[in-house]
């Protein structure tokens, strides 16, 4: 069921906005479903990646309750980064 959606704007916005989607073979109301529904892909790939990141943490504090973690020094991850940097700068 299509649900109805609306928002106050003044005439002139309105009515240069009816102009352009007009122009463009649509109508306004076209157009607001179309910036709604890129809104909504939007918010879904935050959704999305939200979930894989909150997945990720819970999956690396189990990895460290199971005793399967391995801890690394501050200077040896440093280093280890400088390494992982200058290999993938070499490639380009």
């Amino acid at each position: 069921m299509d649900a109805r959606i609306q928002f106050r704007g003044g005439e002139e916005t309105k009515r240069l906005a009816q102009q352009m989607a007009e122009s463009q073979g649509s109508t306004l109301s076209d157009a607001c479903r179309e910036l709604a529904e890129q809104l909504v892909n939007q918010q879904r790939k935050a959704m999305s990646h939200d979930a894989w990141l909150t997945e990720q943490v819970n999956l690396a504090f189990d990895k460290l309750d199971t005793g399967r973690s391995t801890f690394i020094e501050h200077d040896q991850a440093k280093s280890e980064m400088v390494e992982r940097k200058a290999k993938i700068c070499s490639r380009g």
